[in-house]
Formats: structure tokens, sequence, C-alpha cells
């Protein structure tokens, strides 16, 4: 008898060497089949990976098996977005260069994840710390220059003042630097920028034709191009100031001016820095604005601050009516003028700063039988007609609109104008483990590219970390360079690009990878756009705006044929687990407490355990789930199986010991299956039901892998498994098992070759077809019909689908049950629904 339990711990590693050998994954450049991209988004090595790495490649790994036995030529990649600051934390903390940390890190993540069985292609693994790549990346970085969409400018930025470093918006948290926890600053620096803005309106417009994409995701990216059509107007000063005689503004709504209550100003507005000049409390209270974060959450949740300059702004239709002007902390220069007109009542901000101020607060907008009702503490922002409004009192908001902007565009005091809430991106970092930027400041010449034959430039390896900044900034030598036009000693540029640039094209290195330009134009034009990318939601707006961005930008300077890079998204859940804290507060990983009876201890002490809420896995809450010893125990197919199978994809999955015991229980139920082939002699009897259900189960889970409804179809498999486990030995039923093996491939592919093997096959599973559909097969040809007596179910009768009416009605009058029921009692009606019910009515 075949050995009746599956040993993963031996066939594991047997196929895994055995794919990597014959090289099924590697793609082809040259194949005539139908391509498919399938890639998810690569990861940061930290140096472990986690669950939530395993659901994501899981996924997409199921789907690029599947489309290879579609016949498709699949292409399904791996590397490393390998940059960032972690790797120079780690310098600084470990006192090991950041490379060798990286790349001991992408050693570690790379065996594990070949633990898993994943079907990548190896040979295109890249990491964007490598010089083959960044210099690439510099190459491209140059093209953008020299299109026109790249420039240099002074721009306000947050600065860490104990990192010494640029922070991205999101990398603020109240007001604070990620890492350091220092209060962010406000200072202008010289700065690198890509002209994301000229691409605005395409990239708004191109979310309509991304039907592949959640709507959440095209939403929040629509929310953060951020059209806004409007007003931009002036209020002119009642005393002008030096050669200043009026302020700027912009109003998505204008329908709302009779509700002004205040003009405010940037801290960087020229006019509130030239009356800073003669006014050192002014010039004090700009400096503690420029310690305010920049990011959008910051302006709306921190403490609003004015100063009032004493001056005032005349309203445009009312000259007689004259508005105080402040400087103020949530105004930013960047954005807009640099200047806001204060509605109070419709404008939560501009309210708690109305508040603060004891400034009017008038309501402009109403809805109906609200036109009298006063403002509290929260503003207005629904729908409404005009009040308080003069000659726009009674109008809708639209007509408030035009009829503002038409009279401001008629008296010269305003245009209409569309704005956008996107900001070209400010890609200089001042950091060390970056690409660095390829240009060269000469004092003649400027700013001048590095020619590419002299790419890439690479990092020193010599720096230090032993005190805050960048390394490559104080380096003795690294900076030196001739300028490549005039020859005269100049200095190379030292800040380094935002690691979201390396993510920003990496998916077409991994489609081409030339030694001698970033990619081969034809060559990716076989493979992209991407036809299915795999990720977190939590990359819906930053990384994937700007991948799409750098497709357009290369499109447009003629390097690219196409302008979206994802054809479909998928956003996978979170693997989560619950929280565990000891008494001191501290947080504890899952392997250090347990159970006793209904309350949680810590296993080295017995000390109580505080259980908190089920969250994602994060190493600062320390509610991880190492994936290794669970492969260990389990194996990589029970591991791949639970996560696919306990919850949709598009859901956060709990993670439970129990339900890995479960898809470890499923698993040696499959294993039994393959081997009763062996163990038993079919007899010549047909199965018809089990052969109907076989290919109804092929083509579920097709259609349903194919949607990634992962969790349907493995359903689906339960419900075919279940079948067989009940069914007689049969042909049919060793056809279905059979055909099992190669159903669940995608999803348990070491046991699936294992029992492709040990049914007698030669070669792979992995290189099998997808099994063939009976279409007959799939229509039922019986169908059960409930017979009714009174209303109630009396008995079933099974018959041919699509009986006619009277020979149904013969059947059911002809059962003993309904016999017996009617008792020669009279019938006054039959009510015949055909393949459904018969109704005796008596």
């Amino acid at each position: 008898m075949t050995d009746q339990r599956f040993n993963p711990l031996s066939a594991d590693k047997r196929w895994q060497s055995r794919w990597a050998e014959s090289g099924i994954f590697e793609a082809d450049d040259q194949s005539p089949k139908p391509r498919s991209y399938v890639l998810e988004m690569f990861p940061y090595p930290s140096g472990r990976i986690h669950m939530g790495h395993v659901r994501n490649y899981t996924m997409g790994d199921v789907l690029a098996r599947f489309r290879r036995m579609q016949g498709f030529e699949v292409l399904h990649p791996m590397g490393w977005d390998a940059f960032g600051m972690p790797a120079e934390n780690a310098a600084m903390e470990k006192k090991v260069h950041p490379g060798e940390w990286t790349h001991a890190n992408i050693a570690s993540m790379r065996d594990q994840l070949k633990t898993l069985g994943f079907a990548f292609d190896w040979s295109r693994e890249l990491a964007t710390c490598d010089p083959e790549y960044y210099g690439q990346e510099q190459a491209l970085f140059i093209d953008l220059f020299e299109g026109g969409l790249v420039y240099r400018k002074e721009s306000a930025v947050n600065w860490d003042p104990v990192d010494m470093t640029v922070l991205a918006n999101e990398q603020v948290i109240d007001g604070k630097g990620w890492r350091s926890g220092a209060p962010v600053e406000k200072r202008k620096l010289s700065q690198w920028f890509l002209k994301i803005t000229d691409f605005a309106e395409e990239l708004l417009d191109g979310l309509k034709d991304l039907k592949g994409w959640p709507e959440k995701v095209r939403t929040m990216q629509e929310n953060w191009i951020g059209k806004s059509q409007g007003l931009q107007f002036h209020f002119a000063l009642a005393e002008k100031q030096q050669d200043i005689d009026t302020v700027e503004v912009f109003s998505t709504r204008p329908d709302t001016i009779f509700g002004a209550s205040f003009v405010a100003l940037s801290a960087d507005h020229p006019l509130a820095q030239q009356l800073a000049e003669n006014d050192d409390k002014l010039a004090a209270f700009c400096e503690e604005c420029k310690k305010s974060g920049t990011t959008a959450a910051e302006l709306e949740t921190m403490e609003k601050k004015g100063f009032d300059t004493g001056l005032k702004a005349v309203h445009p239709l009312d000259p007689s009516w004259e508005l105080p002007v402040f400087v103020a902390n949530f105004v930013l220069m960047d954005y807009g003028t640099g200047a806001v007109f204060g509605v109070p009542a419709h404008d939560q901000r501009d309210l708690d700063f109305a508040r603060k101020y004891a400034l009017p607060v008038t309501r402009v907008v109403a809805a109906k039988g609200d036109e009298d009702a006063p403002i509290h503490d929260e503003a207005y922002s629904g729908p409404g007609k005009l009040v308080n409004s003069r000659m726009l009192d009674g109008m809708e908001i639209e007509t408030a609109q035009k009829t503002v902007i038409d009279r401001a565009q008629t008296e010269g005091w305003g245009t209409a104008q569309t704005t956008w809430r996107l900001r070209d991106w400010g890609v200089s970092r001042q950091r060390y483990w970056g690409t660095p930027i390829p240009i060269i400041h000469c004092e003649t010449c400027g700013a001048v590219p590095v020619p590419k034959d002299q790419l890439p430039i690479v990092l020193p390896e010599d720096v230090s970390f032993d005190i805050p900044g960048n390394p490559l900034e104080r380096h003795p030598t690294w900076a030196d360079a001739d300028c490549p036009k005039c020859g005269q000693a100049a200095r190379r540029e030292t800040d380094t690009l935002d690691t979201f640039v390396d993510s920003s094209w990496y998916f077409l290195r991994f489609a081409s990878q030339p030694g001698d330009k970033p990619f081969d134009a034809e060559t990716v034009q076989k493979w992209l756009p991407v036809s299915q990318y795999i990720g977190g939601v939590e990359h819906a707006i930053l990384h994937l705006l700007y991948a799409r961005f750098w497709t357009r930008a290369l499109a447009s300077i003629g390097k690219l044929d196409f302008s979206e890079p994802f054809e479909s998204l998928f956003t996978q859940g979170m693997v989560t687990h619950e929280t565990y804290k000891h008494g001191d507060g501290s947080w504890l990983s899952p392997d250090e407490v347990r159970k006793n009876g209904t309350d949680w201890e810590v296993i080295a002490d017995g000390s109580a355990v505080t259980t908190g809420r089920v969250e994602k896995m994060s190493k600062s809450k320390k509610n991880v789930i190492d994936p290794d010893p669970i492969i260990s125990q389990y194996g990589a197919d029970a591991v791949r199986f639970f996560m696919l199978s306990d919850s949709p994809p598009e859901r956060d999955l709990p993670w439970s010991e129990s339900g890995i015991e479960g898809s470890w229980r499923f698993v040696q139920r499959l294993w039994r299956l393959f081997t009763s082939i062996a163990d038993q002699a079919p007899n010549s009897g047909e199965d018809k039901a089990l052969k109907r259900k076989l290919h109804q189960t092929i083509a579920d889970v097709a259609e349903y892998i194919e949607g990634l409804s992962f969790n349907k179809a493995v359903a689906k498999v339960f419900e075919l498994v279940n079948m067989i486990e009940k069914a007689a030995p049969s042909a049919d039923r060793d056809t279905a098992i059979r055909n099992l093996a190669i159903i669940v491939a995608p999803m348990v592919p070491h046991i699936a070759e294992e029992a492709w093997a040990l049914l007698g096959n030669d070669g792979l599973i992995a290189a099998q077809p997808w099994p063939e559909v009976d279409e007959s097969l799939l229509v039922e040809d019986e169908v059960t019909i409930a017979i009714q007596v009174r209303g109630k179910l009396r008995d079933t009768i099974t018959v041919a689908q699509g009986s006619d009416k009277s020979a149904l009605e013969e059947l059911a009058l002809a059962s003993q049950k309904v016999q017996r029921i009617i008792d020669g009692a009279d019938i006054k009606k039959v009510i015949v629904v055909p393949d459904r019910l018969v109704n005796i009515v008596i």
C-alpha cells in the first residue's frame, strides 16, 4: 500500500529543485504564444518575509501558473526595492555598510520565497541598489532632463533637523520626523523636480480607461490629482504696502464670497516677508510656522494660529467692507497663490480660526428650512441655496458660482481658473543610500548632465555614518568632477533620488534587461502593459501615480509606445493577528504567550497578558508570524492553501492556528485520494454525476482563478473532493482524481507534482495544459422537482430536464406519499412550474 501521509519536508525541496533545473518558469521573449505579464509589487529587503508577503505572492503565483497552463507565455519576475532609509539606519545602529546589510537581507528573503515554491523567473531578478539598475535609472533621468521634464528650483520642504534630510509629506507624522521623532521644520532648499503636473490632465483622463482597476483606487488618484475649477481674484489692500497693493486668492467656491471673514497669508508670502522685516513679532511667528508640517492631514489637525498684520483687504463686491489680513500657519506658499479668504461658516479650518480670533461667522448657504440656523462648532458643507448674499440670494450653488465668476471677469478683478492639487514631484533626498542624481554643477555652465558613457555614477564605499546627514556631502573626493562642457573643476550633485523613482520603472526593466540601455522598446512592447498587478492598497496613490506618470513621461519623449503600465490592478487585504501586551505596557509576540483557560499569560513567568485588537501584522506591535516555522511544520502547500481559502482576497485575513491546521488536513485528504488509485481496482460502472461535477469544477475553478476569487475556487475544489471521496471505485473516479491533480496544481504545486509522478506521468505537472471542458456536461440534464400538497412539501421526484407539464402532473399524482395525503379528496387545481415544483390544491 502507498504511504497514506504526504511528506512535504522532502517533496517541497525535491520539486523546487526540479523546477529550477528545468527553467520552466523562465519567460521566452521570442515565444509565439500569447503573453501574460503577472507582477506583484516587489518587496523592500528588510530581512524577513512576513505573512503579508506570503499572501500577496501566493495570489500572483496561482494566476501565473494557471495562465501558463492555459497556453500563455508568462512573465512572472521577482526583485528588490532595495534603496531607502532603513539601510542607513542599520548602518548607524549596527556599524555595517548599507549595501552589506541590504544584500544579506536579499539573500535571506530570496531563500524564504523559494521555500514556498513560487513560480518566479529568477533569471530576471534585480535589485534597485545594484549599479546595473540605478545606472540605467540615471540614463532615464538624463533623458527626461533633456526632454524638458526635469528642473531645479528653491522650494519649501519638510526638513528633519536630526536626520538632516528632506522628508516626504507621508514621512511627517504628527509634525515630527517618522524615524527621528524630531519636530519637522519648513526649510527652503534647491531641489530637483519632475514635471508631473504637465501630465495632470492626462493622468486624470486616463483613469477612465482603467476598467481593470478598483473603483476606490481610481477615486483616490482622482482626488489626489485634484482638478478644481473656480475663480482666481484679488483683494485690494486698503493701504498699499511698498509695491504690493493686492492679495491674489483662488477659490473653488466663489459663491461663498459674501461669507468672507478674513484674508490669510502664508508665512512665505511676499507681503508677509515684507512686513516681517520691520516687525520682530511677525518675523518670530513666521519662523514658528516653518516648524509646522506640510501634509494635508497636518494642516487639518494642527492648532490654527494667526498673526493679525493690522492690514485691511477691501471686499471686491463692496468697497466699504474691509477684512482683516492675517498671516496663518495653515496656509502654504506652494499651494494655490499662498493666500486664502476665510469663509468660517462653510469650512471647518476657517471656522476653527474664526472662533479662536473672534471673527464673524456668516452662513451663506443653507438647506431648506435652515436659512436662519446658526453655525455652532461644525461648518456646513452640504447642498442648499444662497442666503445672506445680496444679489445671490435664492440661487443654487452652481448658478451663484457662475454669476460671481462672470462679474469678476467683467469688472476685471478676477478670472476663471482650473487648478490642481497635484504638485510637481520633488525627487531630491539628502541621503547616501539612493541613486546618485547624474548632474554636475559648474559655476560657468550651470547644471550639466553626466555623459551617458560615464554612467553609472556609483556610490562610494568608503563612507561614514558617525554623524547625521548625507555622507556624500562630506566625502573628501567623491563630489569632485570636471564639467563635461568646459572642463573646469566642478562639483557633482550629492542629493540622491527619492526611492519612489526606483519603483516607477522597474516593471520595464523586468521585461527587458540589455546591458547598454535601460530597456529595449520592442521587447518591452511585447510584454507591457502588465496584465495583472497585485499589491497593497496603501500604494494606491504615490507609487501607482508615479509609475503612471513615469510611463507617460517616457512615452512623451519617444521611449515607449504605450501610456499606462498596468492593465489590471488587484489590491489584496492584509494578514492580521491578535495583539498582546505585558502588564508593563510592552508588546508581546504570539510565541511569548499562551492561553490558560479563558485568559492569556506570558509563557516565561505566567504573568497576565492583555489581548488587544486583531490588527495588520507589524513589527512594532510584535504580532507577526514568521513563515519559516510554519512551513517547516506544515509544508509550503498548506500555507499557500490557507492564504487562498479562508477569506475573499480583497479582505483582511485573520491568521489562526486552526486555519493552517485545517489546510494541512485538506492537503492530506488530497494525498489519500491520489494514492487511492493505486490501492483500488476500478469497476466498470459509469458515474455520470461525478463526471459532470468534474467538468463543472474545471470550468468554475478556471473562472474564479481568472477573476482572482481564490476562495471561491477553493470552495469548488472542496465540493469535488467531497464527491470523489463518496464515489464508488470506477474509471470515472480515477479520471476525476487525475484531473484533480491538475486543477489544484496552481494552488498546491508540490503535492500536485508528487501525485503526477506517483500516477505514472512523465514531465512536470506545471507544464501540463489546463483540462478541457466538455460543454455538454456543464448543463444539468436531470432536475429534482418538489411536490407540494396544501403548500407543504410532501415528496420530490427526479425527472429529465424540460419534462412537460402533463408528465410532471401525472408523476406527482402517482406518488404514494401524495396519495396518502390526498386520501380520496377532490383535487381543485394542480399548479405546475416546469423544472421546479408541482403544487396540488385540495
